[in-house]
């Protein structure tokens, strides 16, 4: 899924922010505000997940901007961790040795290549010899197998047991929309050879893919002396064409959202939903709406069950810091946990800063309680006694979210710094 940047220009009544991509002079659409990560404003710059559509460009997430570490990069040297031979090399001489070893024998083989296989056996076996006895004196051995002599160590005595804990297995990633093409490529049939063109570009890019193909070729065309097409002509034709292609196109994700509906994921469902306003025009794709809009709402009350369970279930073991990220992360907009879950998450948190309590565990905690839902009612039952600057540092950075932990540190709440860049100046 192609990435952009984007700039925040303005925050509509209606919830939504207005955008345009950065550096750009016009607003370009308009994002749900329920994607924005919080604390955003206008002129912030942000990296959005897009996708192209017939009427436009649609942003179905926004990342996160990126914390800046203040450190250098730094590269690191990895090594074997053998003690090896020192490397000599010999650069031969040019020319003709006019040793007999080098010169080509009729029978095939020679006595001089098998001389040659016996000197690197052996200096392969000392070699082997070597690296095995390093490699006894650092308590452990190499076992070998496979064709290359590939080799993997094994830790035994001295060392205990140093088997590695199992790989974490990531959260399998929701199905993306894959919807077929079949209703807009027979609208696209149906239209006249004169018209075929255009909506094929329509199809692509919608309008503004159009009026770019139209610019390239007016281009092409003065360059080459020859006449421009008209460009406003066949801007309106294609907003007579746009409103069909637009419910073809609609029509194809519609069906595969529904066919998917317990699997895809849920920001594709919704971007579907939103359209349906404005493409769904016929009896066929209204039904086809209302369908869609009962599998989602089915949908997001099962998976928000199936969250305040597990944001339960997490509490109950004692894992504070995953508790209070799952409940910064419900399903359905607008759905908080109960007001008893949410106690209890507050008191978990508050029992958890105390001054017994390492100061990285504190950063760790006040990070996951600033984006929770409970970040207003968290008030810590002790204090470490010298906080570090890693630990006021954390504590400045979400000092607007934790106002009353903040207030504990003697520190006032500011807005976090955010990177923007320089505006570009204007074309003169």
């Amino acid at each position: 899924m192609p990435r952009i940047e984007i700039e925040l220009t303005s925050n509509r009544d209606d919830g939504s922010w207005t955008w345009r991509a950065a550096g750009a002079r016009e607003p370009r659409g308009a994002v749900d505000a329920t994607l924005l990560p919080d604390g955003v404003s206008v002129g912030d710059l942000l990296r959005a997940e897009t996708e192209q559509f017939m009427d436009g460009i649609e942003i179905t997430a926004v990342l996160a901007p990126k914390e800046g570490s203040g450190k250098p990069d730094l590269l690191e040297i990895l090594g074997s961790g053998r003690n090896e031979p020192d490397v000599i090399t010999t650069l031969a001489k040019k020319g003709r040795s006019g040793r007999r070893e080098d010169r080509p024998r009729r029978d095939g083989d020679s006595r001089g290549r098998r001389r040659e296989d016996k000197k690197g056996s052996s200096r392969r076996r000392e070699g082997a010899e070597r690296r095995g006895s390093s490699d006894k004196d650092r308590g452990g051995d190499f076992k070998t197998s496979g064709k290359g002599g590939d080799r993997r160590r094994s830790r035994k005595g001295s060392g205990g047991d140093n088997r590695r804990s199992p790989a974490k297995v990531a959260a399998p990633r929701p199905k993306r929309l894959r919807p077929r093409r079949k209703h807009l490529k027979a609208a696209l049939a149906v239209l006249p050879d004169e018209m075929s063109l255009i909506g094929q570009h329509l199809a692509r890019g919608g309008i503004p893919g159009l009026r770019d193909a139209i610019t390239a070729q007016n281009k092409a065309a003065t360059e080459a002396g020859e006449p421009e097409i008209p460009v406003d002509l066949l801007l309106q034709l294609a907003e007579r064409l746009q409103p069909n292609l637009r419910t073809a196109d609609w029509h194809d994700r519609a069906e595969a959202a529904l066919a998917g509906i317990a699997e895809v994921d849920l920001r594709d469902i919704r971007s579907v939903v939103v359209a349906a306003d404005t493409a769904a025009r016929t009896d066929e794709t209204r039904e086809l709406a209302e369908s869609l809009r009962e599998g989602l709402t089915a949908r997001v009350d099962h998976e928000h069950a199936e969250w305040a369970n597990e944001v339960r279930t997490t509490l109950d073991n004692g894992r504070i810091v995953r508790a209070l990220r799952l409940s910064s992360r419900p399903p359905k907009a607008g759905s908080p946990l109960p007001s008893a879950e949410l106690e209890r998450l507050a008191e978990a948190a508050n029992s958890s800063l105390t001054s017994q309590v390492s100061q990285d565990r504190w950063a760790t905690i006040i990070d996951a309680v600033a984006l929770s839902p409970v970040h207003l009612r968290v008030v810590p039952e002790g204090m470490p006694a010298e906080p570090a600057e890693e630990l006021l540092e954390v504590v400045r950075r979400v000092s607007m979210n934790v106002p009353d932990v903040a207030a504990s540190f003697g520190i006032e709440p500011t807005p976090p710094r955010r990177n923007r860049r320089p505006r570009r100046p204007a074309a003169s």
